[in-house]
Parts: C-alpha cells; sequence; structure tokens
C-alpha cells in the first residue's frame, strides 16, 4: 500500500532532505514543470514522486510557456535553495476563531508582531436561543475580530511595509480581514499558501515566520514499510 505526504523543509535542509529522497526510493531524475517557477519534480525508479515547491521564487519571475524539461537534480536543487534565501520581508496574518497574529518576518525570523484573543462561538447553538439570536451574536464576534485583526496588521505594515502576505488559520476568515478598507493598499501583495496552524500565539507566530520560507514538498507513491 503506497501512501501521500506533505512537508515543510527549510532551505538549508533542503540538499539533506534529497539525498535521503535518493537513499530511501533508489536513483531518481528531475523536472522542472514549464510555467511554474520555483517548482522542482523528482521521479524516483520506484515510483515515488516529490513535488518541490518554492513560494517565493515567483517574485521578479516571469512565467513561460512551455513543455517540462529535464535538469540535472543536484543543480536544481542549489537553485532552489537560492530562490527560497530571497531575503523578502513577508507580512503575517493569522486568524482563527480563537484569536489572531499578525507579524512581519524576514529571512525566517519574526521581527515584529502583535496577537490576541477573541472569542467566536462554534456553530452549534446551545441553551434556548433561537437560531437567529444566535447567528447574529456569532456574526457580531467575527466582525469584532476581523476589525481588531486588520488594524492590529494595518498599524504593523504601516511600520515596514511587507514585500507579500502569509495567511493561516482560517481561509473565510482571512478573506475578510484582508477586504477590510485598513488593508487595501496590501491586497495586490503576492500571496504565500495558507498555512494551517492552531490559534495563533507567539509560538505560533515564530514558527510561521519560518514556514513562509519553507520548501513545500509533496510526496505521492510513498511504498509501504
Amino acid at each position: 500500500m503506497q501512501d501521500n505526504r506533505s512537508v515543510l523543509v527549510p532551505p538549508e535542509r533542503l540538499a539533506g532532505w534529497v539525498q535521503r529522497f535518493g537513499d530511501r526510493n533508489g536513483a531518481f531524475s528531475a523536472e522542472q514543470p514549464a510555467g511554474a517557477p520555483g517548482v522542482l519534480i523528482l521521479r524516483a525508479a520506484n515510483g515515488c514522486t516529490a513535488e518541490i515547491t518554492t513560494p517565493l521564487a515567483a517574485f521578479g519571475q516571469h512565467q513561460t510557456a512551455g513543455e517540462s524539461v529535464s535538469c540535472e537534480p543536484r543543480r536544481a536543487v542549489k537553485e532552489l535553495i537560492r530562490q527560497a534565501s530571497v531575503p523578502v520581508t513577508v507580512g503575517l496574518l493569522l486568524i482563527r476563531r480563537g484569536g489572531y497574529g499578525v507579524g512581519l518576518a524576514r529571512k525566517g525570523t519574526l521581527i515584529a508582531s502583535k496577537n490576541g484573543t477573541r472569542y467566536v462561538q462554534s456553530r452549534t447553538a446551545a441553551g434556548g436561543w433561537s437560531q437567529q439570536r444566535f447567528a447574529r451574536r456569532r456574526a457580531n464576534q467575527a466582525d469584532a475580530l476581523v476589525e481588531t485583526a486588520a488594524e492590529r496588521a494595518a498599524a504593523l505594515f504601516a511600520e515596514r511595509a511587507p514585500d507579500c502576505l502569509q495567511p493561516g488559520g482560517d481561509a473565510k476568515l482571512f478573506s475578510e480581514c484582508v477586504a477590510h478598507v485598513k488593508l487595501a493598499p496590501y491586497r495586490v501583495l503576492p500571496r504565500l499558501p495558507l498555512l494551517p496552524v492552531p490559534d495563533p500565539r507567539q509560538n505560533v507566530l515564530r514558527q510561521a515566520a519560518a514556514d513562509a520560507r519553507a520548501l513545500r514538498i509533496s510526496l505521492t507513491g510513498i511504498p509501504a514499510g
């Protein structure tokens, strides 16, 4: 039985990760898909495939049409590491029903941050409340959370404008937050893939700062055992 999984790997550990991929799965080839800067696909002899994506690689690059190109693995991995190490300022905007966390990160380090808690009830009404009353209260709580997160993010980003945004947590709440009028100047920024995070306390913000520059690796066809 085969398995699939996804992992985040910091750029400084990618070379070692690729070496272990070869040790586990045998000889492998490498190819770069057309029109996808910062993506490398490794195909091992046993059928295991690793698609490595560098979210930061798209900055300043233009997508080109054409066919996938085979490449020398070591050289291609070196280029991915270079792209993932681009020194950009990332605006962190993490939000869940339990609270929010906003910050600025550079080279994987959190350089400024603000986080707080806001209670938003679950979707299941309790006691004898009518469904309409429950829904209104929940909506008001969510609006207050979004308002606070947007205000904190706008204040932080005004001090040092980010080059891109790192969303995290609840995708819907993030969309509502970035649509806030105070975040209008930052809506056009490139966005990294959404990070699944727990309630964004300070330690979660620090991890998100590190993960923002990590390479995303999707593994398919992992042999059992």
